[in-house]
Parts: structure tokens; C-alpha cells; sequence
């Protein structure tokens, strides 16, 4: 028979750690909600979760990074917003943070999960943190949750 292993949608007794960019608050704010809830409807205690803000989004992979290579954490979500805007910063800043959180799963066998938003508009943005796009936080969240379970299993 074949042998399949497949992520748990639990929190389990692990502790998860969330970093989250201060900058574009309005949008982190509201992803930082909704992975709380779903850590928490998933049996997470408060007791689990340590939330680190950062000034911006390329202040999140060092920080990550650090608490990733801890020990103390089961998952590391990020979460942030990037919006274009008017200048060609975001490419800058989108390619430092998706590189820096990826590398952080290699370097430490923690699973860093990529819940920062890279959106063209404000509007864009609204919609992934809450409104008809989901909840790009949460979905963070799951994937955390997931990943933790298939990583325990694998042992």
C-alpha cells in the first residue's frame, strides 16, 4: 500500500511566530487578523503565537530569519503589503523580500510563509486582506498549519 502523508489542518502544540510589516498598516493590520483567527478557530492559544512588527517589508527576512532559527518555532508567517504605487521601488522591494523569506526555509528548515501582498493598486490589496479575495493572512495561516504537520511527519 502506498504511503501518503498529507499536511493536518491543527494547530497542534506548536509555537508559530508572525512578522509583520508596520508600514502599510492598514492593509498588515487586517492580514495579521485574520491569521490570528484561524491559528486560534484551529486550536492555537494565545501562548503559541509571538507577533513581531517591523518598520517595512524588507525588514521582514532578517527578523524571520532570527526567529526561524530560534528553534522556538514550529512556522514563521510574513506578512506584508506591497502596492506599485508611482515608482519603480516595488520591484526592488518585492525581489528582497520574496528572496529573503525563501531563502529562510533552506537555511533553517522552518517553514517561512510568504503572506506579503505585491499588489498593483490600494484596491487590489483590500480585496486580499479581508474583502472578496479572501483573507490573504489566513491563507498564510493554513499553509503554516500545513506545512508544520507535513514537516512532523516526515521527522
Amino acid at each position: 500500500m502506498i504511503e501518503e502523508i498529507k499536511g493536518r489542518l491543527a494547530a497542534g502544540q506548536g509555537r508559530y511566530a508572525i512578522v509583520v510589516s508596520r508600514f502599510n498598516e492598514f492593509i498588515t493590520a487586517k492580514l495579521l487578523g485574520g491569521a490570528l483567527d484561524c491559528l486560534q478557530r484551529h486550536g492555537a492559544a494565545d501562548e503559541q503565537i509571538q507577533v513581531v512588527w517591523v518598520p517595512g517589508a524588507c525588514e521582514i527576512p532578517i527578523v524571520a530569519k532570527r526567529l526561524a532559527a530560534s528553534g522556538r518555532y514550529v512556522a514563521v508567517l510574513c506578512l506584508g503589503a506591497v502596492i506599485r504605487g508611482q515608482t519603480g521601488h516595488y520591484d526592488a522591494v518585492f525581489q528582497q523580500v520574496v528572496r529573503g523569506v525563501g531563502q529562510i526555509n533552506y537555511d533553517t528548515g522552518v517553514p517561512a510563509i510568504f503572506g506579503v501582498l505585491t499588489c498593483d493598486t490600494l484596491e487590489q490589496a483590500i480585496e486580499r486582506a479581508g474583502t472578496k479575495m479572501g483573507n490573504a493572512g489566513a491563507d498564510a495561516a493554513v499553509t503554516a498549519m500545513e506545512m508544520a504537520s507535513v514537516l512532523e511527519q516526515t521527522k
